[in-house]
């Protein structure tokens, strides 16, 4: 959720030689809603050329929105680790809500950041990358960030999704459970899915294989092969509604 795209940077350096990428950063200073930030998006996009939008986790359902919208360049769309409702049971999101206030005011400790995010046997300095990125967001927009997740459902929306899709799921998801995985391809059962092993950051853990995936995917979905722009909408801009279209994080 910190959407600072500085845990991506492994992730765009795995992608083949040709390849572009357009990074959008969230605002780490408001807290906006999900419309604000939908906004964002699509203001990003606007003159793209033919792009294929990324999203993992929190960002999947907004990029599930702006495809759903059917952008004229938008040649496909990639959900790793996502999902169009609420990941969080029922049972859990009114006890989530009530310390979504205070939850972010202190440092998750390494154990719960190696439990659901990144495994135990995750690299060296993974843990203290992924602490500094949370800890670069203000609390207060941490926690509208997970307030917006428990309200989340844009089935609806992916079900109007037309271009081809491709569903990204960890193995060893411990934030979001295979029943969402299910969910999606009952709505979209056209979609294509590939389950990579790894923890819910898997972009951060396993990029080279991501990117592999990802890589073959868009290039099936971009009749132009020799350079292919790949919009990340895990990676939102600070402060900018229509960034300019940049390089690697």
């Amino acid at each position: 959720m910190d959407g600072t795209g500085e845990l991506f940077e492994s992730f765009v350096g795995a992608l083949p030689e040709g390849f572009k990428t357009q990074i959008v950063r969230y605002p780490t200073n408001r807290p906006l809603p999900s419309s604000e930030l939908a906004q964002l998006l699509r203001s990003a996009v606007e003159c793209s050329d033919a792009f294929v939008l990324i999203a993992e986790s929190f960002s999947s359902p907004l990029a599930i929105e702006l495809a759903a919208t059917n952008p004229p360049s938008l040649r496909g769309l990639v959900i790793c680790a996502g999902f169009a409702s609420s990941p969080i049971p029922k049972y859990l999101q009114s006890i989530c809500s009530f310390f979504a206030p205070v939850c972010f005011l202190v440092s998750p400790p390494s154990v719960a950041i190696k439990l659901f995010l990144v495994g135990f046997n995750c690299p060296i300095g993974m843990v203290a990358a992924v602490k500094s990125a949370i800890s670069s967001v203000n609390p207060w927009v941490l926690s509208a960030r997970l307030r917006s997740v428990l309200a989340c459902d844009v089935r609806a929306a992916l079900s109007r999704v037309t271009v081809p899709m491709l569903i990204i799921r960890p193995s060893h998801d411990r934030l979001v459970g295979v029943v969402k995985l299910e969910e999606m391809r009952r709505i979209k059962p056209s979609a294509a899915v590939e389950t990579v092993s790894g923890p819910h950051l898997l972009f951060q853990r396993e990029p080279h294989r991501s990117a592999e995936i990802v890589a073959r995917f868009a290039s099936q979905c971009i009749e132009e092969q020799r350079v292919v722009p790949v919009f990340s909408s895990v990676q939102l801009t600070d402060n900018a509604p229509a960034p300019n279209t940049g390089r690697s994080a």
